[in-house]
């Protein structure tokens, strides 16, 4: 089960971490990946976290904003996000795939998802 947290509301410019939480499995031996979606929108990639070499991946709207990372020892991963634009606002979930992930961009590629943490990027 994944469970993310840490969304809030916070002016252009500025920054939140979130966090995703793992339970009943390791998501140390999984990939980890966020997304976001808003109002009649599809669920859009935000970044990904690859199992075996802990490298990341970041959607071109985010890249240099945002930094995904990962600390097994809390069983939890982190999406901190700095320099927020309004266009940043959505609910983000972050998911996990069983298996190797080919496109990390596809949300038919995981096969767990959290419940989202709503971010609003307002003044």
């Amino acid at each position: 089960q994944l469970q993310a947290s840490g969304g809030g509301l916070v002016q252009p410019g500025g920054s939140l971490r979130l966090s995703c939480g793992a339970s009943g499995f390791t998501s140390g031996y999984y990939g980890i990946t966020w997304f976001r979606q808003t109002p009649g929108k599809e669920r859009e990639g935000v970044s990904y976290i690859r199992s075996s070499d802990e490298s990341t991946y970041y959607a071109d709207s985010v890249k240099g904003r945002f930094t995904m990372s990962r600390d097994n020892a809390k069983n939890t991963v982190y999406l901190q996000m700095n320099k927020l634009k309004p266009e940043d606002t959505a609910v983000y979930y972050c998911g996990t795939a069983l298996s190797t992930v080919l496109d990390w961009l596809a949300s038919y590629e995981y096969d767990y998802w959290g419940r989202g943490t709503l971010v609003t990027v307002s003044s």
